[in-house]
């Protein structure tokens, strides 16, 4: 199943970092969470990993509206984008919500699903 889309960028790691996260604010998103998955295997496990970070994302009109159809879909949330070194690249991707409404079969999602994927993939073609 695929469960997300991004692209590979010519930004360095930090760059693409700061792009995205002007263009969620575009869209309407705030980062609520950044999780640096480097730093947290090296302190936990020590383990050496490549730079990847975890962007939880909110729309809170759209989060408020997810939340008040399925009660539930909290689990799925904040909306996830991911950035992380590739062969030399900086890549970036985002959860696709739409594949929230297979999982919950709440028909009632698709709508607030597919405004929250658009807006995503336009953060992503902006890149």
């Amino acid at each position: 199943m695929n469960y997300g889309f991004g692209k590979t960028t010519d930004y360095t790691f930090e760059q693409a970092i700061e792009r995205v996260t002007e263009e969620l604010k575009k869209e309407g998103f705030g980062v609520l969470t950044t999780i640096d998955v480097q730093d947290t295997l090296k302190k936990k496990i020590n383990v050496d990993f490549k730079r990847y970070t975890i962007l939880g994302a909110c729309n809170p009109p759209f989060a408020h509206k997810a939340l008040s159809t399925e009660e539930e879909v909290g689990l799925l949330l904040p909306c996830n984008v991911i950035v992380y070194e590739k062969e030399g690249k900086t890549a970036v991707s985002a959860f696709d919500p739409s594949v929230m409404v297979a999982i919950m079969q709440n028909e009632a999602m698709r709508p607030i699903a597919a405004e929250v994927e658009a807006r995503l993939r336009r953060v992503i073609a902006a890149l």
